[in-house]
């Protein structure tokens, strides 16, 4: 069996093939991922087709200014940062474009899906790439967490709290893919475990 059509049946099942190994090129590292579909949560529509994908210890952090390097990854991969903050404390989703999110530092507990979904545990050193259209927020945090944002070429973000009218659906299902992995460039998870059909 092809491997994208066994993790898709996979993914279509809610499930993962676990110990998944890629390799972030700009850091010449194993990164651990796990993948999961998302399916449509009363208001929020996640992304039936696209896997949430979880690198765990995707970076070291060791650098007096660790964001940086997440900055420099995604920027190397074709995802350009535009931003450092945190994650909002309430369910939203975007609907102009794919999201990474580097943990720089501290650790999060996450809710991934819209309500009653999916909790997800990120520390410093983690990256959660959003599909658009998948619902996520902060349950609660330390002091020191820390997120790098950054979206493929073109892509930006809304702040999406409600259901997606007409054209926000359209929007979603036009949205241009993306042709590198923002961990692991033209070799990582993106290419080979997300497409449409």
């Amino acid at each position: 069996m092809h491997r994208r059509f066994f993790n898709a049946v996979l993914a279509g099942l809610g499930l993962s093939l676990g110990g998944h190994v890629a390799r972030a090129i700009a850091q010449g590292t194993p990164v651990d991922t796990e993948t999961f579909l998302l399916t449509t949560n009363g208001w929020v529509p996640n992304n039936q087709k696209l896997p949430v994908i979880l690198y765990r210890n995707a970076l070291g952090i060791s650098e007096a200014d660790p964001a940086s390097s997440f900055e420099e990854l995604f920027q190397t991969n074709g995802w350009p940062p535009q931003w450092r903050n945190g994650v909002y404390p309430f369910h939203h989703y975007h609907t102009e474009g794919h999201e990474v999110l580097g943990i720089y530092g501290g650790s999060a507990e996450l809710m991934l899906g819209g309500p009653g979904a999916r909790k997800v545990s990120v520390h410093a050193g983690d990256i959660v790439l959003l599909p658009a259209g998948t619902g996520h927020m902060k349950i609660s945090a330390n002091d020191q967490f820390g997120v790098v944002g950054a979206y493929p070429p073109n892509q930006s973000f809304d702040i999406v709290r409600q259901a997606p009218s007409t054209t926000q659906l359209q929007r979603l299902a036009a949205l241009p893919f993306p042709g590198t992995d923002p961990v692991c460039g033209a070799n990582g998870p993106v290419p080979h475990d997300w497409h449409y059909g």
